[in-house]
């Protein structure tokens, strides 16, 4: 995590306050990557967004809390974490303030971005500092509350930002985090102490500098190629090739330097490779559904906002629920059958989803969103202790940094991707319906038909438009939710590749939370 040298088994003084004012801080960090979920639609009509652009205010805040995490260590080693960490808080208290005071696309997307640049620090360096507080012993009851306390940003995400928008405005969204923010500052001001500072720490620049260039310019890519018409257009091309050239230069970097910024021969360890893999899978599944739901209730199905935010809740309890169970589990079942079943869980939600109209019912959408959330939870834990089991403790660091950048490249990814896909797909899908629309079809020989859709007359032909557009949207939605569930089959067999976990393997659970 970093390098601070306090010993776990020493007392600390206001270790309870500590705990809490840190919990307090993940908390905050927690809920913002859900919160403004439900509350898009409203933040769209606001900045005068497309479909489409309105998810950048997602995928900004992903990206840059991916880009921002792996250097999270060598910033507290070179300046202490209590500085880095109060600089965080306070740095995403000022951005959201800012996200809540937006005029525009633009302004919002900018400081989702600061937000999520200031809140990659919280997570890890909130765990350090409960892992230095507490000895071996205790560390499983600190992890567990901390687990708990990364998950309420899930399970409360949705509820309390549908609530508050229904009530207030959705820039409270962004302005709750005022309050949590300044008690968790004053809170590490009064009780956490300084970590030593190694004036020897150092990050490789080159190879930070040409991930966050080659992640930035995919987002760009993937975020505006609908847009823009992909390879038709001259920015989405310069885009590609600024991608590709950088991660060429990092993989260059990577296999010649003496110390580059990723180490090649985690890759060498194949538990860990091919986890990465899964848990990239697990980002575009989790989050790309989230985003999906939130314009699917509010939009086709009309429901408030705060409806909307109470159906999707149950997603992140039924992972809080399963982690528990599958925290019992390992140990005493093979972790790659618990992965078998989050990935079964996981593609029989999508598939059930993939036969969604506008008239499911609440219980259905509640039931369908547990199950996927006890998919999750299946396979959060087990897959960290698989991926770590077998790689060298020293080299674990970096592990962690590595893996969780790959769960939120694939998060920032597959909102991207999925929503090009229902633009465009809708358009596909408009046109292909629209053909069978013709003066000459016998269905207009109804007389109910004809009263209402009459394609002769104008308002007929728009009550047609609006019929025809609803029912492509049905289906891209289908077809988005069908991806999904293929991409969670298709991974399934990955999972005989990975080595079973020695029994005395002495993993860190808590990387899973991170």
């Amino acid at each position: 995590m970093d390098n601070a040298t306090a010993s776990s088994a020493a007392p600390v003084i206001n270790r309870g306050a500590i705990t809490a004012c840190v919990i307090l801080a993940v908390i905050m960090q927690a809920l913002d990557t859900t919160i403004a979920n439900v509350a898009l639609p409203y933040i769209q009509g606001s900045v005068s967004a497309s479909a489409d652009q309105i998810n950048w205010v997602l995928t900004s805040y992903i990206v840059a809390a991916a880009i921002m995490t792996p250097p999270s260590g060598f910033l507290a080693a070179k300046f202490g974490r209590k500085r880095v960490l109060l600089t965080a808080i306070a740095g995403f208290v000022v951005a959201s303030i800012l996200c809540g005071l937006a005029q525009s696309l633009t302004q919002i997307v900018g400081f989702r971005l600061m937000q999520g640049l200031f809140g990659a620090a919280l997570v890890p360096l909130s765990q350090g500092i409960l892992l230095d507080m507490y000895s071996v012993e205790e560390r499983g009851s600190a992890m567990a509350l901390f687990g708990v306390s990364v998950m309420v940003g899930p399970v409360l995400g949705p509820v309390l930002g549908g609530w508050l928008t229904d009530h207030i405005s959705w820039r409270w969204v962004f302005y709750i985090n005022i309050p949590i923010g300044l008690l968790a500052f004053a809170g590490i001001i009064a009780f956490v102490r300084e970590t030593s500072i190694d004036l020897r720490a150092r990050l490789d620049w080159f190879g930070f500098g040409t991930l966050s260039i080659a992640i930035a310019a995919l987002q760009l890519f993937l975020d505006r190629g609908e847009q823009l018409d992909w390879f038709s257009s001259g920015e989405i091309i310069i885009e590609a090739v600024v991608c590709a050239s950088a991660f060429y230069l990092l993989l260059v970097h990577t296999f010649t330097a003496k110390r580059s910024f990723i180490d090649p021969r985690l890759f060498l360890d194949r538990n860990f490779a091919v986890s990465m893999l899964f848990i990239f899978v697990i980002g575009v599944t989790y989050l790309a559904s989230l985003a999906l739901m939130t314009p699917y209730l509010q939009t086709l199905m009309d429901y408030p906002v705060i409806t909307a935010g109470i159906v999707m809740g149950p997603r992140g309890l039924g992972t809080m629920v399963c982690m528990f169970v599958v925290g019992r589990l390992i140990g005493k079942v093979d972790t790659r059958w618990l992965l078998l079943t989050g990935l079964g869980l996981t593609a029989w939600a999508m598939y059930d989803m993939t036969g969604w109209t506008p008239d499911v019912s609440q219980w259905t959408i509640v039931s369908v969103g547990f199950i996927q959330g006890a998919g999750l939870g299946f396979l959060f834990v087990p897959l960290t202790t698989v991926a770590f089991s077998t790689l060298p403790a020293h080299m674990r660091g970096d592990g962690t940094g590595l893996y969780n950048l790959s769960r939120n490249i694939g998060s920032s990814v597959g909102i991207s991707i999925v929503a090009a896909l229902l633009v465009e797909n809708v358009q596909t899908n408009h046109a292909s319906i629209a053909s069978y629309v013709t003066p000459f079809n016998r269905a207009f020989n109804a007389p109910a038909i004809m009263e209402n859709l009459d394609p002769m007359k104008a308002a007929g032909r728009a009550a047609l438009d609006s019929l025809i557009t609803s029912q492509a949207t049905i289906i891209a939605y289908m077809d988005d939710f069908k991806l999904l569930m293929l991409m969670s089959l298709v991974v399934m067999p990955l999972v005989f590749l990975l080595r079973k976990p020695a029994a005395s393997a002495a993993v860190d659970h808590s990387i899973a939370v991170e």
